[in-house]
Order: structure tokens, then C-alpha cells, then sequence
């Protein structure tokens, strides 16, 4: 395979150190002034597609580091054990052997960034990722509504640690961002942050129900004070999960948070992210306005079950010139 991919392409196996955020005593001064112009949001990524492209060796090598950056997600009501270990098999071995050959690329160990499940299902996903370096990830606190207490969040959250996740994905209690109590908000995220311990955590503030940007930007302010290492868009169970626009607002709260602190905080979209053209879209924003160092899994993921699928069709299509059909493709 060309240099191009060589160069591009990050394996997930490399767990570079970035410092963690251990975040700020609460303080309204650093988000009471945000005020977010949405056309001016939306204008700015409505030109986005239409900008940038990427063609042929240079979108192979960009899709390469994409399915690095993906937490391989199974979150549905119907989830087995049989379901836990194909997608962790699926996590290990992302693109079809024969691809694999024809990029050139199977010596590069690639795999996905995470697998994320419920928290029944870690022990299955343990077993399967036995001897690999890929995290688990496991959904918490009530997830994904978060109607439950605080007790049993902190409680739910201990439990999916000492079961062998390395990374929970917290849910916020939305209502605090619509009445805008933000103190309470912060403490809640700042004792599911404790709780986490060695594993790192990712907030999801489920911006579909956040009626404008503004609060979308002081929620992500108020997650990253209180310690998240990641912020989230979306549980994947709203009626609008990710979009450039809101990814727009978090990552240039991220930015500033990082100018203000020197820390560097992950960002993941999530939800209805199942086109490989939609994985490029959002590492040229990422590229665009946070720059290479958070194309890396320890700062940026997609939280996506489908997305991985197309990404390997456009491979194959890059490799023999043809596009295959879906069965043809392992569960993704």
C-alpha cells in the first residue's frame, strides 16, 4: 500500500498518554457569557462538504483511521451473548482478511477503538477481548434516559468497573440543563467522575433534547469542569442524535477549555453515523478546528453499529473497483 496510508492510518493498540481532566472548581465566569449565533453555526458546516473532499488512496487512508476511531457499539433490547462476541470478533478483525492484503495493511494490527455494551453484557465482552488491547466501554447511570437516583448511578457506574470496563459512558439528568442548574449538574457529574476511578469517562449530554446551542455549549462547559474526559452527543436513542452543527458548538468549547487549561478533552459523536462519507465529514471538522492531535482514539470516537459496515464496502470498492454486496460483510 502507498505511504499515504502508512502515514495516516493510527492503531488503536498504541494507548497514548494524554493527561487526564481532573477539571475546575465550579465557576458560572467561564460560560455565563456564551451566547451561540445557531446560522452563524450552521453556515459554517453546510460549507464544510462542499470545501473538502478526499479521493481514492488519500479516502482509503482516512477510513483506515476512522475504523480506529470507532467504539463498536451493540446496545439493543435484544443483545446476547452470542451478539457480545461476534461484534468483539468483528472489533478485532474490522475489515475482511483479503482487504487487509490488498491495502497492504496486515501488519498494522488495526482494530476498533472500543467495544460498548450494557452492563450485563461485560463479562461476555471480557471473555472475548481477553488478550487484546481493546477497551470496554459500558453504558451507565440509567442509561439512556438517566431517570434514575444519584445512589444508584454511582452504584451502577462501581459495578461496571469492578466488572472490567475501562471507560463509561455516563448519561446526564437532562432535566438540569433545561432549568439551567448548573451547580447541580456539575456535582452530579463530578461524583459519577470519582465513582469511574482509573476508568475514563465519557459524558453524553443527549443534545437532541437540549433545545438550542447555548445550552448545549454551558452543559459541555459544566461536563468538563466536573472532570469528563470525553463528551458525547448522543445516546443513539434520541430523535436527532449527532450533527455536524451541534459537534460544531461542543468542539469549540473543547478548544477553549484546552486553551484555558492546557488539557485536551475527547469528543465523540454518536448516533445515526452510518456512512463512511459521514465518518469523513467529521474528521475534516475535527481536523479543521481542533487539528491532528485529537485524531487519535484517545481523544476522538464515533459511537456508531452500522458505520463500520460501509466503511468496508468502501474499501473493498477502492481495492477491486466494485461494490459488493451487504452479506458479504461480517457483522458490523
Amino acid at each position: 500500500m502507498t505511504k499515504v496510508l502508512e502515514k495516516n492510518h493510527t492503531k488503536s493498540a498504541e494507548n497514548q498518554s494524554e493527561e487526564r481532566n481532573e477539571g475546575l472548581p465550579f465557576n458560572t465566569k467561564f460560560f455565563d457569557g456564551i451566547n451561540v449565533n445557531r446560522s452563524a453555526v450552521e453556515r459554517r458546516v453546510n460549507t464544510l462538504t462542499g470545501r473538502r473532499s478526499v479521493k481514492k488512496e488519500y479516502q482509503a487512508a482516512w477510513l483506515l483511521k476512522a475504523i480506529s476511531m470507532i467504539d463498536l457499539t451493540t446496545l439493543a433490547g435484544d443483545d446476547t451473548r452470542g451478539n457480545v462476541i461476534r461484534l468483539c470478533e468483528k472489533a478485532k478483525n474490522p475489515v475482511r482478511y483479503d482487504i487487509v492484503q490488498k491495502l497492504g495493511m496486515e501488519d498494522a494490527n488495526l482494530t476498533t477503538g472500543a467495544v460498548c455494551v450494557y452492563h450485563n453484557l461485560i463479562p461476555f465482552a471480557k471473555e472475548a477481548l481477553e488478550g487484546s488491547h481493546i477497551p470496554i466501554a459500558a453504558v451507565s447511570t440509567g442509561f439512556p434516559a438517566g431517570k434514575n437516583s444519584l445512589e444508584e448511578k454511582i452504584s451502577e457506574i462501581k459495578k461496571s468497573v469492578a466488572a472490567g470496563a475501562t471507560e463509561i459512558d455516563i448519561v446526564i439528568s437532562r432535566d438540569l440543563v433545561l432549568e439551567s442548574k448548573w451547580k447541580e449538574l456539575y456535582d452530579e457529574i463530578k461524583l459519577c467522575r470519582q465513582a469511574c476511578g482509573d476508568a475514563h469517562m465519557k459524558t453524553i449530554l443527549a443534545t437532541g433534547e437540549i433545545p438550542t446551542y447555548t445550552k448545549v455549549a454551558k452543559a459541555s462547559w459544566v461536563a468538563m469542569m466536573a472532570g469528563s474526559d470525553f463528551i458525547k452527543t448522543s445516546t443513539g436513542k434520541e430523535s436527532v442524535n449527532a450533527t455536524l452543527a451541534v459537534s460544531l458548538v461542543m468542539i469549540r468549547c473543547i478548544r477553549e477549555y484546552c486553551e484555558l487549561t492546557g488539557i485536551k478533552v475527547g469528543y465523540k459523536p454518536a448516533g445515526g453515523i452510518q456512512k463512511a462519507k459521514q465518518a469523513l465529514d467529521y474528521l475534516i471538522l475535527i481536523k479543521e478546528e481542533l487539528g491532528n492531535e485529537w485524531l487519535t482514539p484517545t481523544l476522538f470516537r464515533f459511537g456508531a453499529s452500522s458505520l463500520l459496515g460501509d466503511i468496508e464496502r468502501q474499501l473493498e470498492h477502492y481495492v477491486t473497483g466494485s461494490y459488493s454486496a451487504g452479506y458479504r460483510h461480517p457483522m458490523a
